[in-house]
């Protein structure tokens, strides 16, 4: 579900900007070529894209099948699973709930809610929406269908088994701050936290065919998930994952007509179909820049230094133009909108294979609207020598949660391993091991043994004292371990 990413977006995410110019039909044929194609790349079954421009949606297509068993083409109006782009709209209810005066974003949330553990009652709301609450990142896909569900889960965290550092000392990913946050929706708004975001996000907007209710869901056109291992044909992922636990971090179902209201909305100061119905406050809380992204993850629209998060959405630069981002994993799904408030654009895709992002669509739709600059060059990415005292620098241990990250040194190289415990959640428990690479200040890329996929690259990010504290990558920062509590 992460899926799965330091500039200001100015006053145009607060007003009305200039839209761009639809292209030429003829554009758009280019469109849905590079689409076709993509979907054939990533061994992707199919997927739905829309594409808005000023306060209308200009284009809106579906591509390919919803389900390799009956042959089904997808249509726009058919519901995905929309994976951590729910961020955006949980956050936005939470921040709707502040302006009513019912929490304090910077205060503690024992201000608000009793009854938390004592550590986590000390956690304010801005910092879970901005993953700053230094809270683990468990993925769970099943197994709890109750309501009751996310508020028991929550009540029964305890704070030994979900921080891994201090609140405020850094940015990571983390799905249980969302979680979280949509028990506090519950809590403070009196309802579920499925009637909460319908009541006070999807009737209001008008988007008439998003629920976080699979029972729901399943009375329109839905596409269904699937997975496959390279170059396999793909399947249909059975069952339907859900868990009403994790609802709020990614669990909604939605289709891209719908997400573009949201977007029409957000990048009209608010305003949708004559109405008021986001508050200019509201989208200014949501796109300020918080906290700073340490690069990490290489994703359709890539990260690179200055990026930030705010509350729900990414923020950077690209090709010459400040976006609003966010992508979403879930199994079976992956879904991508990025928003483009100074030009009032933006582009949707969900599509139906797990993880499958479809980032060469998003900029193509992108170029064929919006006056980009040419692309960077590739970052370079060539071995650069590491001295024995380097190497000694950054060798321990990192953790977050059950994710552990050895650094060692073997044979004057720098190696590392990865340990993921088995769960009930998430499957077997598996190790990565390989050799490590540096390619600039505490900058590396490491290749797991055996693994035919890209280098992961990480970073260093040292302390006050000038030592390594924190291990980033993947949008996760894991903490050095004090060598004296490790455990064998």
């Amino acid at each position: 579900m992460k899926a799965l990413f330091a500039l200001l977006i100015f006053s145009a995410a607060l007003r009305p900007g200039h839209a761009a110019a639809p292209p030429a039909r003829a554009n758009y044929r280019d469109l849905e070529k590079v689409a076709l194609a993509e979907l054939k790349e990533a061994n992707t079954p199919g997927a739905a894209v829309a594409i808005v421009s000023g306060d209308r949606v200009v284009y809106e297509k579906g591509f390919g099948i919803a389900n390799v068993e009956t042959g089904a083409p997808v249509t726009p109006a058919m519901l995905f699973r929309t994976g951590s782009v729910l961020k955006m709209l949980t956050a936005s209810v939470l921040v709707a709930l502040s302006e009513e005066g019912r929490i304090a974003l910077d205060a503690p949330l024992a201000d608000a809610v009793p009854g938390l553990a004592p550590r986590l009652s000390r956690v304010t709301a801005r910092q879970l929406l901005s993953h700053t609450a230094g809270l683990i990142d468990p993925a769970r896909i099943c197994c709890a269908q109750d309501e009751r569900a996310l508020a028991a889960e929550v009540c029964a965290y305890r704070d030994a088994d979900y921080f891994f550092t201090e609140p405020g000392a850094i940015f990571s990913y983390s799905n249980t701050g969302y979680i979280i946050a949509g028990f506090l929706i519950e809590q403070l708004g009196g309802e579920r936290y499925a009637d909460a975001m319908q009541h006070r996000l999807f009737d209001p907007l008008g988007m008439s065919h998003t629920t976080l209710r699979p029972t729901v869901a399943m009375t329109f056109p839905l596409s269904q998930g699937h997975e496959a291992k390279g170059e396999a044909k793909p399947t249909v992922v059975r069952p339907f994952v859900n868990n009403v636990g994790d609802w709020p971090a990614g669990f909604a179902c939605t289709n891209v007509g719908d997400m573009a209201r949201f977007a029409i909305a957000f990048m009209n100061g608010g305003m949708l179909d004559g109405k008021q119905v986001l508050s200019a406050s509201l989208i200014k809380t949501l796109s300020g820049p918080y906290v700073d992204v340490p690069f990490g993850l290489d994703l359709p629209i890539e990260f690179y230094e200055g990026a930030k998060y705010g509350h729900g959405l990414f923020l950077q630069e690209h090709r010459g133009l400040r976006v609003l981002q966010h992508g979403g994993t879930i199994n079976g799904f992956g879904s991508l909108i990025v928003m483009v408030p100074e030009h009032r654009f933006a582009v949707i895709v969900f599509a139906n294979k797990s993880g499958s992002l479809l980032g060469k669509t998003v900029e193509k739709a992108m170029e064929l609207h919006l006056p980009l600059k040419a692309k960077a060059p590739a970052r370079p990415r060539q071995a650069l020598p590491m001295t024995m005292p380097e190497m000694e620098d950054a060798a321990g241990t990192y953790a977050n949660g059950n994710l552990k990250i050895e650094l060692s040194i073997r044979d004057g190289r720098l190696l590392r391993k990865e340990s993921y415990p088995s769960s009930v959640e998430e499957g077997p428990g598996r190790e990565l091991e390989g050799p490590v690479r540096k390619i600039g200040a505490d900058r590396f890329l490491f290749t797991p043994a055996g693994e035919d996929t890209a280098a992961t690259e990480f970073l260093l990010i040292r302390g006050e004292e000038g030592k390594p504290e924190y291990l980033h990558s993947n949008l996760e920062a894991a903490k050095k371990l004090d060598a004296a509590k490790i455990t064998k």
